[in-house]
Order: structure tokens, then C-alpha cells, then sequence
């Protein structure tokens, strides 16, 4: 290319100098300006109109701090989108710290003998949530209902009499709220006769089997299958108010009741329900950005009508009576979110914040492309924090969900009260990044990435060419939300050019209580996928897995984790050139995951285990589960004796040793249960320091001790066996 003239240089620098700035529009809270200035600033719908009447350069709106109460959602459309090269921005005003608010202050609170406060409710809100000075209360909960006694079938449910139901004075006010699975049931009861109870239509029926409507034709995790064990617990009656920080919504009196925390006094406190669902609506805009602005208290109505909230898989539901038949999810029901983008092209959402919401974060939607969601905050959610795409395997052109990015996000404490709900979804997505989030204590999946179990209608889909990369996921699928069967990355569909790399994952599933919850989980159909150079430890079963058959040409290679994993199956996976069952993390695999997350931080390093180098024996052996499969550093292979007294397995560390830790990680069917841990420095246990386990050992069940010892052994209290995946025992810290 030819230097640039002087002539030509002045004449580009004379251009600049006639491109005219952004058009500055200023928005405050309750303001009734025209102008939308500084003196005279608007309110956001104002600043929206004006802006459809500029043309020819950029337009800011800039929100200056506060709060923004909305009655209904800023609707952003077509003619809202950034024009002829030029963008709009609604943006936090320099400083500024605004948030659009669903939420309504609930007043006149008025003290009962009883320590619990009573508040009128408007007409119109049906309170759900409630947060008691920016934080979040519980609505009162009971214990667990077995289903030798809550019974439950297609019609409804045993168990009103035993549960006292059958004397509550608003049991139509309360739901069921019942975990089969990956699944989660909140159902209201409709009504109460004897011993029975029936529950609000559709929900019920939509939570039972039969429908032809939801899950694969195999699918065994509807509340009257013979994987439903119990309820989990019931909600929202005045009876189970008895711990401060809970909460009753007496519909018929139209009424709160609330008893306080430590130091919470109603009297001065600000108390907020979400009522208006959808904040910001974005639909079929282009050109937009959406810059450092707050989400709070958005609503999401559904689950407290007959519909309820029939969970299916990562938050989505079952709706309406009726349907067409549909084993693959095609047509399940996303979760009402904050904000919600719709058919749009070139949206970025960036540095917002999302908090205290009764749904779901984002939802992008519809077709949405080329749109992103960065270096923004989620905590305190209901549901999930970002759902991307739709169920429909095959859509039309304009409905494909293409090169939408999810980046540099902090996700934490979502799924709430759903707990189904994933931290990131993702639906039939082509060129999906979901790159460098930081996401923790969720009690299901951390990434969920296609859709479809593998049915015939979903075989063939649009899916291809995603990146799950460098994301930091660490204590999720929390084992005391009991949500079953996920991981930390999950992955469905046939996905070619998909990779899923450079991730820092601990502690998914950690401390389980079934053989399931994995580190990276290729679920049925998953395939055609690339998972490389992820670091993967703390895992309740397996770090990655792949069962199906029908799942093929997956690839793990160059991962570095703490235990091992059977090969993946299907035509055409291998798993090679990973570097597995580690008890210390080397320092490439540690500057992996130092990078990895939104802004980086160290790893958890592994524990060095004693008795790796150790001799390990049993009391006796069932067949060919010998007593060295509990040292070999692999959590998926199991040691067995036989049925007998005091059954017992052991290690000798070959001395004397310091230990400051012993981790005992069940077998994959929960077999080991009341038993001893002895240290001892003599072969006979004359000097044993003793550690008594009462129930099921857990995977693991960790046991502090500070006791110097050469021998370790676990052994039962009464008769039964010993199995065991794995015994790790760690020295003394110095």
C-alpha cells in the first residue's frame, strides 16, 4: 500500500472531526422529564422513545444510580436496534451503580405473640420469594415423607394423616416438592380427603408417567415410577413455620408471616417480593449493548399456578394439558428470566449484574445470534443463571442459535429452589463459546451443552462446533440438593468440531451418595466431541464419562486427574496420553488451572496419599475384588470381601507415619456401613487410635485424626461386608 498523502491524511482527519459524537440520553429513577438531560433526565421508556427518533450516529443511555421500580418490562425491539453502522448502548451512567427492579415492598408489619410478623399482601402479588434486607428467606418446610407412607401414584398421593396434613388449616396453600433423579417436582395440593391427597392440574399429571410427552421411552423419573422414594418435603403452611428466616403466604387471607432472624427487626427492615416477571425484553434488535446495569427480584410466576413446575431436565418444565407426543424435550418449557433476547443479532450484555431473582438470569432465544453475555454476576437465582438456544434440533435458518458467546461470568448460588436448574444451558447451538466462567455451589450441573437423549427426531440436529474452554467449576451438583445422574460439564447430541478444554473442575459430586455425578459427563448420544488438557479432581464417580454405545468418536486425551476412568465406549473413542490417577497435581496442570475461570486463581492441589506405596490385604475376597483396588488411585474400581463378622480391610504403609488425614470413598454400590477406623503403629492394633463411622461411608467420608501410625484398617462394627473404591491416606500438614 502507498504512503498516505498529506493531502489525503488531512482530509481523513477532517471526517473524524465531522463524525459526531453518541447522542447522550439521561435516565434516573421515577424522573418525568422530555428532554433527557442532565437536568431534565427521562425514565427508561422516554429515553427508549427518544431514541428511536436519532439517526446518523451512536446513542448512549446512561442510567444514573438507583433503583428502577418496573410494573412491567422495558420492551427493546426492531426499531430500538443500532442503525447504519451505528450501536445503541443502555449503560450505567459513569459511577453509577442502577438496577431494574420486579421487586414490591411488603409494609406494616404487625408482631404476633408467638415472635412471628404478619404483613398484608396487594392485590395482584403472590408472594413466592422473599427477601428480608437483601436477603433471601425460605418458605416454611417439613421433613421428608417416605413413600412407604406419602405414596405416591398417578392420580396423587397417600400420606395426609401421618403428615398432618389432614389438619392443616390452608393445606391447598402447600406443595410437594419431590427430587427423582435429575428431576424436580413442585407441585401444589389441590385437595385433602381422608388420607389422600390431590394436587393442582396440569402439574400432577405432567409429574407423572403416562403423558408420552416428556423423556425418552426408557425414562423411569416420574413422581409415581419406582425411582421415587420420597417427598422431599412439603412447603408453605403455617404449621411447618418453626425456624427463624422462614416464611408463609396465606392466600386466602392475602398475608405474610415471617419469623425473624438474629438481629432482624420488622420494624425497620425492608422487605421486598419479586412480582414483575421479565425485566428487559429484547426482541428481533440489532446493534444493541446493555452495559453495567443491575437485575434484581425479577418473578417468575409459573410454578405458583395449577401449571406448576414439573421439572424435566437443567429447569426446563412440562406445560399445558395437552401436547404432541415427544420423547426428545422439543417442546419443554424454559424459565421466565431477567432478561430475555429474542430473535436478535449482535446484542452484547456485559459487566451487569443479576441477584435475588425468582427465575432465571438470561435467556437468549429464538434464533438470537452473534450475541454475547460477559463479565457479568449471578448469585441468589432461583433457577439458572444463562440459558442459551431452544429444544428444536432442526429449525428454520432464522431460528438457529449461532456464535452467541458466554464468557468471563461469576455464577454462583443459582438454582436456589430449582434445583434442576444448571449454571449455563445450552440448547441445539452452532458456534457456541462458553469460555473463562467461574462458576460454584450449584446443586446440579455446572454447563449443560445439547439436548436430545439420542431420540430419533433429535439424531440429526444443527448442533456442531461448540467450546466449553477454560472454565473454573468447582462444588457443584451438591449431594444435599439430592440431584442425581449430571456433572460438572454435561454434554448431549451429536456435536461435531465441540471441544471441551483447558477447565478446572473440583469437587463435582463430591462426598456423593450414589455412583453418579462425574467431572465431564458425554450423556447418550454425545459425540464427535474433543476433551483435552482439563484438569479434573475431587469427582464422585467418574472424572470423564461416555456409556452409550451410540455415543461415538469421542476423544479425551492430555487431561491430568486423581483417579481413572473406564474407556469410553462407542465406535471410534479413545481415551489416550491422559495423565490420571495423581496425588499431586504438577505445575503445568496447576498454571491450567490457575488460568482457567473468570479472573484466575490458584487450584486446590491434591493431598500426597500414603498409601499408595502401601501392602494392602482383606479379611477375605469375593471373587476377584481384590483388597489392591482400594490403593491403585481409581475410584471406579472396587475391593469385596465376603458377608461376616467383623469384616475388615487394611493397609500397611511399610513404618510409622504421621497421618493427618484418611478419606474412605464407598464402593460404587454403597456397600460399607457402621465401621471402625483403626491407626495403629503394631500389627496387632494393641495401640489403635479408633474412629467410628455410624451408617453408609460416603465417597468420600473424610476422618481427621493426628495419630502416628503404620497400619490403617476399616472394620465392621457387626456383620456384612467391606467394599471400597478407594482409601487415601494423608500425612500429618506441617
Amino acid at each position: 500500500m502507498a504512503p498516505q498523502s498529506t493531502a489525503q491524511a488531512a482530509q481523513a482527519a477532517r471526517a473524524v472531526q465531522a463524525a459526531p459524537g453518541p447522542k447522550i440520553l439521561h435516565v434516573a429513577p421515577n424522573a418525568s422529564g422530555e428532554s433527557c438531560t442532565t437536568a431534565r433526565p427521562c425514565s427508561p421508556q422516554a429515553a427508549r422513545d427518544a431514541a428511536r427518533t436519532i439517526s446518523g450516529r451512536d446513542v448512549r443511555v446512561e442510567l444514573a444510580g438507583g433503583t428502577y421500580e418496573l410494573r412491567e418490562p422495558l420492551k427493546l425491539g426492531a426499531a430500538d436496534s443500532g442503525r447504519d453502522g451505528h450501536t445503541v448502548t443502555w449503560t450505567a451512567a459513569r459511577g453509577a451503580r442502577p438496577v431494574l427492579s420486579g421487586g414490591r415492598a411488603l409494609t406494616g408489619w404487625g408482631k404476633a405473640a408467638d415472635g412471628t410478623w404478619t404483613a398484608d399482601v396487594p392485590e395482584g402479588v403472590t408472594p413466592r420469594q422473599l427477601f428480608v434486607n437483601g436477603d433471601r428467606a425460605r418458605r416454611a418446610r417439613g421433613a421428608a415423607c417416605a413413600a412407604s407412607i406419602c405414596d405416591a401414584t398417578k392420580t396423587g398421593m397417600t400420606g395426609a394423616t401421618a403428615t398432618g396434613i389432614a389438619t392443616w388449616q390452608r393445606p391447598t396453600d402447600a406443595e410437594a416438592v419431590i427430587k427423582v433423579r435429575w428431576r424436580d417436582y413442585h407441585c401444589r395440593i389441590a385437595g385433602v380427603a381422608g388420607d389422600n391427597l390431590t394436587f393442582a392440574q396440569p402439574c400432577w399429571t405432567n409429574s407423572a408417567s403416562g403423558t408420552n410427552r416428556t423423556g425418552p421411552a426408557w425414562d423411569s423419573t416420574t413422581v409415581d415410577s419406582a425411582r421415587y422414594s420420597q417427598v422431599a418435603f412439603f412447603e408453605n403452611a403455617r404449621e411447618l413455620l418453626d425456624k427463624p428466616g422462614e416464611f408463609v403466604w396465606d392466600s386466602e387471607e392475602r398475608t405474610v408471616t415471617y419469623l425473624p432472624r438474629k438481629g432482624e427487626d420488622m420494624g425497620r427492615a425492608r422487605v421486598l417480593t419479586p412480582v414483575t416477571e421479565r425485566l428487559m425484553v429484547v426482541d428481533g434488535a440489532h446493534d444493541l449493548r446493555v452495559q453495567g446495569i443491575g437485575f434484581a427480584y425479577a418473578a417468575y410466576g409459573q410454578p405458583s399456578t395449577d401449571e406448576g413446575y414439573a421439572g424435566t431436565q437443567a429447569g426446563l418444565t412440562l406445560t399445558g394439558t395437552s401436547g404432541p407426543v415427544d420423547h426428545a424435550g422439543r417442546h419443554y418449557t424454559k424459565p421466565s428470566a431477567a432478561l430475555t433476547v429474542r430473535g436478535s443479532r449482535h446484542v452484547a450484555v456485559s459487566g451487569a449484574e443479576f441477584t435475588r431473582l425468582g427465575g432465571a438470569g438470561v435467556v437468549l432465544e429464538a434464533g438470537t445470534k452473534d450475541t454475547s453475555v460477559t463479565r457479568s454476576r449471578f448469585t441468589d437465582l432461583s433457577s439458572g443463571a444463562v440459558y442459551v438456544g431452544d429444544t428444536e434440533p432442526k429449525p428454520e435458518t432464522e431460528l438457529a442459535g449461532e456464535r452467541n458467546t458466554v464468557a468471563y461470568n461469576t455464577i454462583r448460588r443459582t438454582g436456589v429452589e430449582y434445583t434442576d436448574a444448571v449454571g449455563i444451558w445450552a440448547g441445539y447451538e452452532a458456534e457456541l463459546t462458553v469460555d473463562h466462567n467461574t462458576l460454584d455451589d450449584l446443586p446440579y450441573s455446572g454447563i449443560s451443552v445439547g439436548w436430545g437423549w439420542n431420540q430419533p427426531e433429535a439424531q440429526k440436529s444443527v448442533l456442531r462446533d461448540n467450546r466449553v474452554t477454560n472454565n473454573r467449576i468447582t462444588n457443584v451438583m451438591r449431594v444435599e440438593y439430592a440431584q442425581h445422574d449430571g456433572g460438572a460439564i454435561y454434554t448431549q447430541g451429536a456435536q461435531p468440531g465441540t471441544v471441551v478444554s483447558g477447565n478446572y473442575i473440583n469437587r463435582s459430586a463430591y462426598g456423593n451418595t450414589e455412583r453418579d455425578g462425574n467431572g465431564i459427563y458425554l450423556d447418550e448420544q454425545s459425540s464427535y466431541i474433543r476433551v483435552e488438557g482439563n484438569v479434573i479432581t475431587r469427582i464422585g464417580y467418574k472424572w470423564v464419562s461416555n456409556w452409550a454405545d451410540y455415543g461415538i468418536q469421542n476423544h479425551a486425551t492430555g487431561n491430568w486427574t486423581d483417579t481413572d476412568a473406564p474407556a469410553l465406549t462407542g465406535t471410534g473413542s479413545t481415551m489416550e496420553g491422559n495423565h490420571t490417577e495423581l496425588d499431586r497435581l504438577p505445575a503445568v496442570a496447576l498454571a491450567v488451572a490457575a488460568r482457567a475461570g473468570a479472573h484466575g486463581a490458584p487450584a486446590e492441589q491434591l493431598r500426597p496419599d500414603l498409601a499408595r506405596e502401601g501392602t494392602a490385604s482383606q479379611s477375605s475376597t469375593d471373587g476377584a475384588a481384590d483388597a489392591s483396588y482400594a490403593t491403585d488411585g481409581d475410584t471406579s474400581t472396587d475391593t469385596r470381601t465376603l458377608s461376616e463378622p467383623g469384616a475388615w480391610w487394611q493397609v500397611d504403609l511399610g513404618d510409622a507415619r504421621r497421618v493427618g488425614q484418611v478419606e474412605v470413598w464407598n464402593n460404587t454400590s454403597m456397600t460399607t456401613a457402621d465401621f471402625d477406623v483403626q491407626l495403629a503403629r503394631t500389627a496387632d492394633f494393641a495401640d489403635a487410635t479408633t474412629l467410628h463411622v455410624t451408617g453408609r461411608s460416603l465417597r468420600p467420608t473424610l476422618l481427621d485424626t493426628d495419630a502416628e501410625a503404620r497400619y490403617i484398617r476399616i472394620k465392621l462394627t457387626g456383620t456384612g461386608r467391606v467394599a471400597l473404591a478407594h482409601v487415601l491416606v494423608h500425612p500429618a500438614r506441617t
